[in-house]
């Protein structure tokens, strides 16, 4: 488990995880700007414009912009994502089985558990268990912008690792999100938004993508998912889906799922997500005793705990049972101390997070700002101790780079690789 990819694989995942580093940082960034602003004497400001509504009523699209922000431009995030996850289960290194067992087991373990450990802090029939799901995401900009800063000479396949637990673990979120934060289905729409949706289908998989054929397409598939009442979100995945991933003629170059992500990805990263982050992160906290009244609230603590410690346990505690009771085995150059360290780092969750939060509890709730502070605290405490844990293996890995890099004979592909390939 955890072993080197292929060179070509490692250079990729290399040149998105450089990709992410950037919109986590403006994540953060964003995050950062919308928490001091709710908390200064321009709070209402604030509150104003995240509230502010646009759109055509008509069309049942008069949102707000923090509506906007979640329903719409999250949407282009998770299309990247599913680009990303079908291109890594078609053409990447986790089309073998074997190797796509490890992270799906992962992010299936890294939700469950944070789930039990939530429902255990609110089984009293208080109305909390409808957030059961809020620690179950991991946040891929997020967590990749705090391992940039932390830890740069971690092994590549624990990169890997971390990346694909976290478009997996995307992908089951949104399909929570779809099956049970869904309260009044409009089968109707649903059904309405297959016939854009089969067209754009059809269009790039006979490698038609001209923009002005495939954006209208796209908008029509997401207006009528949102029409139905399935978190307009769903389209984003769906449509990202539809692309093919292996080019149809032999030769250079990327293939259409590849080309589409390198277009929209610089949109996700350095917009959806920052201003989806601006206007959901806005939580007034009220100073000390207003932070301490928050995580009072169970919904809270079981937020915290869930990320903290449910993900931790989901994660390594499955990658452990896996290599228990299969024959996979842990890669010679790493420690268990390493998965022990990317399991906490999973526990960072932010973004779908907040977006479930805001389903379960309704926008601008109290309980909602709850959430809020309990998604922060969880993630920020795991984001520390995985900096504990990490950085004391990153001077080991440093060391083992050095070393590497003597040995490279300057043919632009490290001779690891090809020891392997060979």
């Amino acid at each position: 488990m955890f072993e080197r990819g292929s060179w070509l694989e490692s250079s990729r995942i290399a040149e998105l995880l450089r990709a992410e580093t950037v919109g986590g940082l403006l994540l953060i960034t964003g995050a950062v700007v919308a928490l001091v602003w709710a908390n200064s004497p321009w709070s209402e400001d604030y509150a104003a414009l995240r509230d502010w509504s646009i759109g055509p009523e008509s069309l049942h699209l008069h949102l707000s912009l923090g509506t906007w922000a979640a329903d719409g431009l999250l949407a282009v995030f998770f299309f990247v994502a599913g680009l990303e996850l079908k291109r890594e289960f078609v053409a990447g290194d986790l089309r073998d089985p074997r190797r796509a067992a490890l992270p799906v087991a992962a992010a299936v373990g890294g939700m469950v558990v944070p789930a039990l450990v939530f429902v255990a802090w609110n089984a009293g029939g208080d109305g909390g268990l409808r957030g059961w799901a809020i620690p179950t995401a991991t946040d891929i900009a997020f967590a990749v912008a705090v391992l940039a800063v932390i830890s740069t000479h971690l092994p590549a396949g624990l990169r890997t690792f971390l990346l694909t637990l976290a478009v997996v673990d995307d992908l089951l979120a949104i399909t929570v999100i779809a099956f049970f934060y869904t309260d009044a289905l409009q089968p109707l729409y649903l059904l309405l938004a297959a016939v854009p949706l089969g067209l754009f289908a059809l269009l790039v998989q006979r490698r038609i993508f001209p923009a002005w054929a495939l954006l209208p397409l796209a908008l029509l598939t997401w207006g009528l998912v949102h029409a139905s009442g399935v978190h307009a979100t769903v389209a984003g995945v769906l449509l990202g889906f539809t692309v093919p991933v292996v080019r149809r003629r032999e030769g250079p170059g990327p293939g259409l799922a590849e080309h589409l992500e390198h277009l929209v990805r610089p949109i996700s990263a350095g917009v959806a997500v920052p201003v989806f982050a601006f206007f959901a992160a806005g939580v007034s906290v009220g100073g000390l005793s207003g932070l301490a009244d928050s995580l009072q609230d169970r919904v809270a603590l079981g937020i915290v705990f869930g990320l903290v410690v449910g993900k931790a346990i989901g994660i390594a505690g499955s990658t452990y049972l896996l290599a228990r009771f299969t024959r996979a085995d842990l890669d010679d150059e790493l420690a268990w101390v390493d998965v022990i360290g990317m399991a906490l780092l999973g526990g960072i969750g932010f973004t779908v997070s907040l977006l479930i939060g805001e389903l379960a509890f309704g926008t601008g709730s109290v309980r909602d700002e709850h959430v809020k502070v309990g998604v922060l605290a969880g993630s920020l405490v795991a984001a520390l101790l995985a900096t504990v844990v990490l950085r004391l293996r990153n001077r080991t890995y440093r060391r083992l780079c050095e070393i590497e890099e003597r040995d490279d004979d300057q043919d632009g592909v490290p001779d690891v690789y090809q020891q392997r390939d060979g």
